[in-house]
């Protein structure tokens, strides 16, 4: 790393280190965020590449820029059995983060003060990296991200984020507006933070930098965190999707998705799918990744962050996506509950939905991957119960169906094996659009 970019570095951090964000109790849990958990857990990206279910026991999981170890708490909940490796240059947040892994009783860990460009150092290779909210800092992105797949083993995967630049464009005009003021001269403080919330809550409501930034966030507690963090934020840049995947193919990395990718789908916005304009009818079903997501991102900027995950070129295994499977693949499938599923309290829910003979809503339980509510019939639901065990053949649970619901509703004609296997097939089908059941043929 040149000179100009430790300096820059150097300024950014000074900039966290005179004020966190954000701030959590060491005592406080991530164990009720299912959400997060779901994001973080190595079996859901690595599911999504190559539609197998990964064992997170003695994977060894990198969180780069860790900051006061809030994030690696969540990858270790998430991960039972993986060693987490946290960096920071921050020798004050390093030792918050070892006091909060301690407090909650992880011992597969270890924490380093390290720029993200001495890595190699550690002599470590990763299952998985997460550098979350940190690339966009960065004076140099495929760099960055050259220096990460240099210690990424050959399977692994990374996790990485960018300011988007249509979503943000009123945040980078704020920053532009209080650079010229010279707030951010150097790193701002108390005086620099107070003029920059009196300028923007001092313009008339309908001015568009105040009605494009100013929300409650900057009225309370922690409105210096949020002044920080959106209007003087040193170095930081917006991307588009089209300078991310660029920066993926200078540092030879292949992208697998984004994180929250049934929020990218562009055929949600329009108003009927099933009736598209001729020109995006024959076009969008084959669009590549790329354009697909810059499509997205134009119709609809509402991301603040283009969150992704990529790894090594050609390290997917090469399977059918579940909606191709033939009979004979389905007949040998076998079926997982996603982890984060796999709770008491879901369990109890589930339960009391079949004695109730009432609705089941998974997406209550986990709703990072929906955009409508997701509800299950009580009958069908039943058919879950057994994963809450293990992993189930799918043959288990079409049986299980078949004593449950021997007869058809409308004939009252025993059901035949056909039948039912068909019913439980399009069950999992539509639950696994989601993850909250993944499938697995057998290596």
């Amino acid at each position: 790393m040149d000179t100009e970019a430790s300096d820059l570095q150097d300024k950014i951090h000074q900039q966290f280190d005179w004020h966190t964000c954000p701030w959590y109790p060491l005592e406080h849990s991530p164990k009720g965020d299912a959400n997060a958990l779901f994001i973080h857990n190595l079996v859901t990206p690595y599911y999504l590449r190559n539609q197998n279910v990964i064992d997170t026991t003695d994977k060894i999981i990198l969180d780069v820029e860790c900051d006061n170890g809030y994030t690696s708490l969540i990858l270790a909940e998430a991960n039972p059995g993986a060693t987490i490796v946290g960096i920071d240059l921050s020798e004050a947040s390093i030792q918050t983060a070892r006091e909060r892994l301690k407090y909650h009783q992880f011992k597969n860990v270890e924490f380093h003060v390290l720029s993200i460009y001495d890595v190699q150092t550690l002599g470590l290779t990763f299952d998985y990296i997460n550098c979350d909210e940190t690339l966009y800092l960065l004076p140099n992105l495929h760099q960055a991200l050259q220096v990460l797949k240099s210690v990424l083993k050959p399977e692994g995967i990374i996790r990485g984020n960018l300011h988007s630049l249509y979503t943000e464009a009123h945040t980078f005009r704020a920053q532009k507006l209080f650079k010229l003021m010279g707030l951010m001269d150097s790193n701002p403080e108390e005086t620099e933070i107070e003029t920059a919330l009196q300028t923007i809550q001092s313009l008339k409501d309908d001015v568009p930098l105040k009605a494009s930034t100013w929300s409650s966030k900057f009225e309370g507690k922690g409105r210096y965190s949020a002044a920080l963090a959106s209007f003087l934020q040193q170095e930081d840049k917006g991307f588009t999707i089209p300078d991310l995947f660029a920066a993926l193919r200078v540092a030879d990395l292949e992208f697998i998705s984004m994180v929250n990718w049934r929020l990218w789908e562009p055929l949600d916005l329009f108003q009927d799918p099933e009736n598209l304009p001729l020109f995006w009818a024959m076009n969008l079903p084959d669009l590549p990744d790329e354009l697909r997501l810059h499509v997205f991102e134009l119709m609809c900027p509402v991301h603040r962050l283009l969150d992704f995950w990529c790894g090594h070129p050609n390290a997917a295994k090469s399977a059918t996506p579940v909606q191709q499977w033939q009979m004979s693949e389905w007949q040998k499938a076998k079926v997982h509950l996603h982890p984060q599923l796999v709770t008491k309290s879901v369990w109890e829910d589930l339960v009391r939905s079949i004695n109730d003979h009432s609705l089941f809503t998974i997406s209550q339980h986990l709703s990072a991957p929906i955009m409508a509510p997701v509800t299950l019939n009580s009958f069908m639901a039943t058919c879950l119960l057994p994963l809450w065990e293990g992993p189930q053949p799918i043959q288990a649970l079409v049986s299980r169906w078949l004593t449950v619901q021997p007869l058809d509703p409308i004939t009252l004609e025993p059901r035949i094996e056909v039948q039912a296997f068909e019913e439980i097939k399009s069950l999992l089908t539509y639950l696994e659009t989601y993850l909250y059941v993944l499938l697995e043929l057998p290596a």
